[in-house]
C-alpha cells in the first residue's frame, strides 16, 4: 500500500523544498518517492534537485473538479501529492478520501506550510490558514525572515490554545529539517476525523433520540456521545451548494507568484 502525503500551502512557501529534504533526508536512497505537482506550480528551485534522486519521479497533475485525476503508482513508492495551490484545498481534500480509496492508498500524514510573510501582511488570509491546519498533521512555519516574533509566537498561540494536536515546526532559512523522520511518522495528528477509517458522511442523517419531551421531528446533531464521527464540518453545504463554513478563495492575494 502506497503511504501519501498531502501537502497544503501557497505558491513560494517552500513546499518543494521542504519535500526534497524529507525524501532526501527521511527515505533510504533506494526508495523510491512518486511527487505529484500541479500543471499551475511554476518551476521551482527544488525541482532540480528532486530529479537528480535517480529513484524519485516528479509528475504534473491536472484539477478536474470535483476529482482528482487517476495516477499509475509505482507498488511501494511513498507518493508526496502538491495540492493546487489555486484551487480551493477543500475541494482537493474532500475528493482526497474516495481518489486513496480508489487507489489503494493509504494517507500517512497532510502538511500545511505556511508562508508567515503573506500571513502577516495579509490577516484576511487566516481562515484560509485556518481550514488547512484543520486538516494538517504537520504545520511547518516557513518565509520568517524579518518576522515580528510576536506575531509567530501569537499565530501559533491561537492554534495550541485551541487544542490544535498537529505540530508546529519553524522552518530555518538555512539548513534542513532537524528531525525528518519524526514529520514522517504516519501518526494522525489532525482534528480533522475525515481520514479515520469508522468515519461515515451523517450530514444528512437524523438521529433519533428517544427523548419522550423531545418535539416530533426534532433533528438532532451526530456526537462523539453517541458513538459517532460528527459530519466534516468543513464539507457540510447548504441547501444551494454552496458549503456552510466559507473559506476565502486566495488566487487575488497570490500575483506574481
Amino acid at each position: 500500500m502506497n503511504p501519501v502525503y498531502f501537502i497544503l500551502g501557497t505558491p513560494g512557501s517552500g513546499r518543494r523544498a521542504i519535500v526534497r529534504d524529507l525524501i532526501e533526508n527521511g527515505l533510504a536512497p533506494e526508495d523510491k518517492a512518486l511527487v505529484l505537482l500541479a500543471e499551475t506550480e511554476a518551476a521551482d528551485p527544488a525541482d532540480a534537485k528532486l530529479a537528480e534522486r535517480a529513484s524519485t519521479e516528479v509528475r504534473r497533475w491536472q484539477w478536474t473538479e470535483p476529482v482528482l485525476p487517476p495516477v499509475d503508482l509505482s507498488p511501494g513508492a511513498t507518493v508526496f501529492f502538491i495540492a493546487d495551490s489555486r484551487v480551493s484545498p477543500i475541494d482537493q481534500l474532500e475528493a482526497l478520501k474516495p481518489w486513496l480509496e480508489a487507489h489503494g492508498a493509504e494517507l500517512a500524514r497532510v502538511f500545511c506550510m505556511v508562508d508567515c510573510t503573506l500571513a502577516e501582511k495579509h490577516p484576511v488570509l487566516r481562515q484560509w490558514f485556518d481550514a488547512c491546519i484543520h486538516f494538517a498533521d504537520v504545520v511547518f512555519l516557513t518565509r520568517r525572515e524579518g518576522l515580528d516574533n510576536k506575531w509567530l509566537s501569537d499565530f501559533i498561540k491561537h492554534y495550541t490554545n485551541e487544542r490544535f494536536p498537529c505540530h508546529f515546526v519553524q522552518v530555518k532559512t538555512k539548513g534542513n529539517l532537524a528531525t525528518p523522520l519524526v514529520w514522517l511518522d504516519p501518526t494522525a495528528r489532525r482534528v480533522s476525523q475525515y481520514f479515520e477509517d469508522d468515519y461515515v458522511d451523517l450530514s444528512d442523517v437524523v438521529i433519533e433520540t428517544g427523548d419522550d419531551e423531545a418535539e416530533a421531528g426534532e433533528a438532532v446533531e451526530p456526537g462523539e456521545e453517541d458513538g459517532i464521527i460528527p459530519p466534516e464540518p468543513y464539507f457540510v453545504r447548504l441547501n444551494g451548494g454552496r458549503r456552510d463554513k466559507d473559506v476565502p478563495g486566495i488566487r487575488d492575494f497570490l500575483a506574481g507568484k
